[in-house]
């Protein structure tokens, strides 16, 4: 048999045999994905265990691409390995923990917005626009992170995407390792959050437009400042739970 033959003989036992098996990056891809949904949406309980093998069964794989997932998502913050006990899922934030979170942002997203203005490329720009554009219409809240994903997913990429102009690597790197949307989207749905939040982008990204550094820098705190506000009150309507809506 030729070389030729043996390529097309196998070729067709692959189309009448079993479906191939996913790649190894999709199929690593695709359970972080389901496992991060099931750490937002409290199917995995604050502060439960999360056990590698029992994973493995719900999801029907092996156990090497659900290790791969629970580093992925140490690395977001959602879950911690502990020696001895293994991974848990993170506690919720509590009120301290968003009023220190909006802290640490206040004191760093207003100079990344001023160095945007003063910086930033047509490209960056339009990455920009896209981004709120796609935001417009999205839900910011659901009974499921699958509906409301997308729009937490983009609320982060603005303010990611407008850090990375700033041209100061260390800032922009900050400002990624805090994961605030995975962390302010498990705490649940902010009242009227997807409406503002895009209004709020939009002052900040005319100020940028405008090169005008002290104004980009100042729609960016009314915007944070008016965010926290919007999270605080959650704590006195005792709004928890998953849901979403829990923006910018």
């Amino acid at each position: 048999m030729s070389a030729y033959d043996a390529s097309v003989s196998g070729d067709a036992a692959g189309a009448d045999g079993p479906p191939a098996s996913p790649p190894r990056q999709v199929l690593s891809d695709s359970v972080y994905e389901n496992v991060k949904a099931m750490v937002m949406d409290h199917e995995i309980a604050p502060g439960a265990r999360v056990g590698i093998e029992a994973l493995a069964r719900t999801l029907d794989v092996s156990p090497t691409p659900v290790r791969e997932a629970l580093a992925r998502l140490e690395a977001d913050g959602l879950v911690v390995k502990r020696s001895l006990s293994g991974y848990r899922a993170t506690e919720l934030l509590t009120r301290q923990g968003v009023e220190d979170l909006f802290e640490v942002r206040l004191l760093l997203e207003p100079r990344a917005a001023a160095l945007a203005a003063e910086n930033i490329g047509g490209g960056a720009l339009d990455r920009l626009e896209s981004v709120i554009e796609e935001m417009r219409g999205l839900p910011d809240k659901g009974d499921s992170y699958a509906e409301y994903g997308r729009f937490a997913a983009l609320d982060q990429q603005f303010h990611d995407a407008l850090a990375a102009t700033s041209t100061r690597p260390l800032l922009a790197a900050a400002l990624e390792r805090l994961h605030t949307h995975l962390h302010l989207f498990r705490l649940g749905a902010v009242r009227g959050g997807s409406p503002a939040t895009v209004l709020e982008h939009i002052r900040v990204l005319k100020a940028v437009l405008r090169r005008d550094p002290e104004l980009a820098a100042q729609a960016m705190r009314d915007h944070l400042e008016l965010s926290l506000r919007r999270h605080l009150g959650r704590y006195g309507e005792g709004a928890w739970g998953p849901g979403g809506g829990a923006t910018s």
